[in-house]
């Protein structure tokens, strides 16, 4: 039993207990070897008695103790005492995104794509060293009180996701993928699509799919066509949304195929929010088919922990469905002939691609005498011109503004759209201003700096 007073590991001070969830409860103490706050998220006891998840929980712990990011709660150490497990974190003074989109009802694009910028920085330096969060939700995400935006508990999930357990401890199944919903492979595309929802819930202020039940909303995510968010958030940008469409497909070939791509379009967006340059795969392009009784039956026990779940959709699971790529054939009917269907199908793409190389041959052909009599001309140098004009633009200097009287998060929000970035270097007592807000500024108003400058301001301090 974790009390105020106590001392863990010899070091860190437990002074209150600050949150608590369906896995652990989470407390502030102080370090007293090197002076600082922590957070201690100790696990609850009903799971330190599984000594097999105890051990793939600390060895993700540990794994995800790797990470050093401003975007991301760092983990410190980890270990045990009197029969109970614990990790050391970093201790952030905020409050979590869901507890702020619950305050603001909904987001506006500009301070959307400020937080999912930078939760997509910390998601993306894990997917760098083969870290997937695979719990990426809006309680996992922290706004600190001077702006900053964290993601914690990375590693975790797959400890807990590997168990079968209830669903408030895996996380809540409204911003799970579609594979994790049928306990199929997760890789880093998963993340996107949690990201993509989160996103979603920002703009509109509800979660895509809700139901009675974690299998309802499970299912919900493998077969429904999400209500694109402008019909709950009518002024949503139309790049911001096709990006959060993107993210959120149900094929996961369909999604960005990296964080990284997808950050290159929310900087985008952020710059030019009403430019249609987002590429959706259309939909439709497969089939699908009617999930049995036994996988009905499987997601009900990765979504809910219960086999015989009396609250289940639909006990005959013969109306749910899933969606799949065209390469993916488990029809019985057709097993008997699937090597003439390979080979016919070989047969047809062989021909295929001997037509295309005619055709690109005869064009190339074509395109060399025409070029050569002067009757073809494609402007390859108007294009040049204009790829020179476009690299000196992007060097182009942009008139700074007056930040005093900001937080760093309505600043962050002016400058990302400039193309700039903002800091803290200090903080210093103010008569003029609150707690938090920027009273100085390195770059004055007025004056001219390059896109991609990191503006340094002093914050007024705690009274």
């Amino acid at each position: 039993m974790i009390e105020t007073g106590m001392i863990i590991a010899g070091r860190y001070e437990v002074e209150k207990k600050i949150g608590t969830g369906g896995m652990s409860d989470v407390y502030k103490a102080k370090d007293h070897t090197l002076g600082r706050c922590v957070a201690i998220k100790v696990l609850k006891p009903e799971f330190c008695e599984d000594m097999n998840f105890v051990t793939k929980f600390r060895t993700e712990a540990q794994s995800a103790a790797g990470l050093e990011h401003p975007n991301i709660v760092n983990i410190y150490d980890v270990g045990s005492q009197d029969g109970f497990y614990y990790i050391i974190m970093e201790y952030v003074q905020g409050i979590t995104l869901k507890t702020y989109i619950e305050k603001k009802g909904r987001l506006n694009y500009k301070e959307t794509l400020s937080i999912a910028i930078q939760v997509g920085r910390g998601i993306q330096a894990a997917h760098a060293k083969n870290i997937i969060h695979r719990d990426i939700k809006p309680q996992n995400i922290i706004i600190s009180n001077d702006g900053k935006v964290k993601v914690t508990d990375f590693g975790i999930a797959r400890a807990v996701s590997e168990h079968t357990i209830h669903s408030d401890v895996m996380g809540s199944v409204h911003y799970a993928s579609p594979e994790q919903a049928r306990n199929g492979y997760v890789s880093n595309r998963s993340d996107i699509y949690s990201l993509g929802i989160v996103m979603y819930e920002m703009v509109t202020g509800r979660v895509p799919y809700d139901g009675d039940s974690t299998v309802a909303v499970a299912i919900k995510h493998l077969q429904d066509e999400m209500v694109p968010p402008s019909e709950y958030a009518p002024d949503v940008p139309i790049s911001l949304e096709k990006i959060i469409l993107k993210c959120t497909q149900k094929s996961a070939d369909r999604r960005y195929d990296s964080m990284e791509s997808l950050l290159v379009d929310l900087r985008k967006s952020l710059l030019s929010p009403d430019d249609d340059f987002v590429d959706l795969v259309p939909y439709n392009q497969g089939k699908t088919r009617v999930l049995t009784d036994d996988e009905v039956k499987e997601i009900q026990e990765k979504s809910s922990g219960v086999t015989d779940d009396e609250d289940e959709v639909d006990k005959s699971g013969k109306y749910a469905y899933i969606y799949e790529d065209d390469d993916d054939d488990d029809d019985e009917e057709e097993d008997e002939e699937e090597g003439r269907f390979l080979n016919s199908r070989m047969e047809k793409i062989v021909n295929i691609l001997r037509i295309v190389v005619a055709i690109i041959i005869v064009l190339i052909v074509i395109y060399i005498i025409g070029n050569f009599l002067g009757l073809i001309d494609f402007g390859f140098g108007r294009n040049n011109n204009n790829n020179n004009a476009q690299t000196e633009s992007n060097t182009e200097q942009v008139e700074m503004i007056d930040l005093t009287g900001m937080t760093l998060t309505e600043a962050q929000a002016e400058l990302e759209d400039m193309g700039l970035t903002v800091e803290q270097s200090a903080e210093e007592a103010s008569d003029q201003y609150e707690p938090g807000q920027i009273i100085g500024q390195d770059v004055e108003e007025g004056e001219m700096v390059a896109a991609g400058t990191t503006i340094h301001v002093t914050v007024a301090e705690e009274a």
